[in-house]
């Protein structure tokens, strides 16, 4: 936490797919809304909304002041699941979504011009920080976003996430196609603390409290299968670009058969799939 001193790329995400290969992430974001310390009267910036639920849930508290959510995400999936469930609850006027790539905050006049008391983000950053040359871009954008005296709440994955399937997918893939094309094909940025305390200080925040957090997580409703194939997505893309459809498949099916040695839970006989699981 910090406080202040037209996409035309493929949609990689399916609203349907992440709620039973995902559903966990709005689930474990208890800590940071404990940070972000929702107010009645809140306006609040979500940054990489996804499908919308953790909006809907902070809507509650806003419903009883005069307060207001907007999320974006680069996803028209999501943000379609996102209005669709705002209209259904009646809060569409308190949770609005936009289709925005994050980086771009600073150029949209309507969003950076300091009036909201909060932005908050869970769960997207260590996707949206992956293009080097956008990272200044995306935090001064946030700056620009909050009122003086506003807070940034994140949670993001941090060095050593996903370890476990990140190293599976980078040595799949790269026997297919090679290091370097597996490597650009990583779509995550896993940074530690002291590399994000730099990067939010260069932005003219300061540091109120950061932590890092070891979170083993069960393997949702769709399995370590679900998973895989949703957030390997653009590893195995890369591979069929190359190679094919069929070695794509066969790319899913070593790494399944790979995780499931690896994070297979030994308590009561095991079955549940557990790794350092996130998004």
């Amino acid at each position: 936490m910090a406080d202040k001193s037209g996409n035309t790329e493929e949609d990689h995400w399916d609203s349907n797919i992440y709620q039973s290969a995902a559903s966990f992430v709005p689930k474990l974001a208890t800590k940071v809304l404990g940070w972000l310390d929702v107010k009645p009267d809140d306006v609040i910036l979500d940054v990489g909304c996804g499908d919308g639920v953790l909006n809907l849930q902070i809507a509650e508290t806003l419903s009883k002041g005069n307060g207001r959510i907007h999320g974006i995400d680069a996803s028209p999936a999501m943000i379609k699941t996102s209005q669709g469930d705002a209209e259904k609850a009646g809060v569409e006027k308190i949770c609005t979504f936009e289709l925005l790539d994050a980086t771009k905050i600073g150029t949209k006049s309507e969003l950076a011009n300091g009036t909201y008391d909060k932005v908050f983000s869970n769960a997207a950053m260590h996707w949206i920080l992956r293009p080097v040359e956008t990272r200044d871009e995306f935090f001064t954008g946030i700056n620009s976003a909050l009122k003086p005296g506003g807070i940034f709440c994140f949670e993001m994955g941090g060095q050593g996430n996903v370890a476990e399937m990140r190293s599976t997918f980078l040595a799949v893939i790269s026997s297919r196609i090679g290091i370097e094309a597996a490597r650009a094909a990583d779509p995550w940025f896993f940074p530690d603390e002291i590399w994000m305390t730099k990067a939010l200080e260069a932005a003219s925040f300061e540091v109120v409290k950061m932590e890092k957090e070891y979170r083993p997580t069960k393997a949702d409703a769709s399995g370590i299968e679900g998973w895989v194939k949703l957030m390997g997505k653009q590893f195995f893309d890369a591979v069929e670009e190359k190679k094919g459809k069929g070695e794509r498949e066969a790319c899913e099916k070593e790494a399944v058969g790979i995780l499931k040695t690896v994070c297979e839970s030994q308590v009561e006989g095991g079955g549940d799939w557990i790794g350092a699981l996130q998004d």
